[in-house]
């Protein structure tokens, strides 16, 4: 992978983490999937502290989105607020509650895959993991 296509990946990935920011998501992760599984070029990994945050984040994401004529595929999840799972093709969300989330440990199982640092998440590294 050249550096300019992870360039591009981490600013198109930007509207992303940008729209999970506006409700205060924590521990933003973003793994680069390409070289792993077809299911995603790109899964992006976040948390709330509560499962009312969760699914605040959420709804924020799809307006954010929408406004950008970015529309999901699905939305499983979101009543509950424990995992929230946004299917937007190439990019999948995963919104958890922080317990959820240490549980299935996707990072973990994902451990391989390449992590991306977006514009938005280089300026504010406080809530990134990297």
């Amino acid at each position: 992978m050249t550096h300019d296509s992870d360039m591009k990946l981490a600013r198109e990935m930007d509207t992303y983490v940008k729209a999970v920011l506006e409700r205060k998501a924590e521990n933003i992760l973003v793994l680069d999937m390409r070289k792993l599984t077809s299911v995603a070029d790109v899964f992006l990994i976040c948390s709330g502290r509560s499962n009312r945050q969760v699914s605040a984040i959420a709804d924020s994401v799809q307006k954010a989105l929408k406004k950008q004529g970015i529309r999901p595929m699905s939305v499983e999840g979101k009543t509950d607020g424990h995992w929230v799972l946004m299917d937007y093709g190439h990019v999948i969300i995963h919104i958890f509650y922080e317990t959820v989330r240490e549980f299935y440990d996707l990072e973990g199982l994902w451990r391989d895959a390449e992590r991306v640092m977006t514009p938005s998440m280089e300026k504010g590294k406080e809530g990134i993991q990297a």
